[in-house]
């Protein structure tokens, strides 16, 4: 009997224990941040928005998962899966309608040291996942038509498969004859 009053006595001091510890983290206290972006990724957002923004639609910061998935479901997949929650690319440029992921575009400032070395793994990904990998280094000055010119070179295999095709395939002979294979009566000679 006084086992179970123990051990009851236990388990109320646990559960009590834990309610406070759930409290406290319910209670932890936030604030807003004054700005989403750097002043950098700002003004490059204001010049993919110029550049490219009537084509595309630009998400930020994305993380390489939300973009991608393994082929296979295998040990390999999820060590694939597992590392690509890890990356993150600075912005992604979208077709309008469907939103499907077009180009990747990260940014490179040696200045503090921001992905100055390039990430084979995400490079490597992105190439087999048959989407552009832009990087742009960060630079005072840029253009919205510098900044279209760079997205546009990458920009080649995405153009080449959206290229409208004709619904039905013509051949290369004419349907017709060029000239009659008649004669048109005798020929004076």
């Amino acid at each position: 009997m006084e086992l179970a009053i123990i051990l009851t006595m236990l388990l109320i001091v646990m559960a009590l224990g834990v309610t406070k510890l759930t409290a406290q983290e319910v209670n932890v206290p936030f604030k807003r941040k004054q700005n989403l972006f750097t002043p950098t990724e700002r003004q490059f957002i204001s010049l993919l928005e110029t550049s490219v923004g009537h084509e595309f639609r630009i998400l930020c910061r994305v993380r390489l998962s939300d973009v991608l998935s393994p082929s296979g479901s295998d040990k390999k997949g999820k060590v694939a899966t597992a590392k690509a929650q890890t990356k993150q690319l600075d912005f992604i440029l979208c077709e309008k309608e469907s939103m499907r992921p077009v180009a990747a575009i990260d940014l490179v400032n040696s200045a503090e040291k921001y992905k100055t070395q390039r990430d084979w793994f995400v490079a490597g990904a992105l190439e087999s996942a048959h989407i552009a990998h832009i990087r742009i280094k960060v630079k005072a000055g840029y253009t919205p038509k510098e900044i279209r010119a760079c997205i546009e070179n990458k920009l080649v295999e995405y153009r080449q498969m959206t290229e409208k095709k004709p619904l039905v395939k013509t051949s290369t002979r004419p349907t017709r004859p060029l000239r009659s294979s008649r004669t048109n009566g005798p020929q004076a000679a």
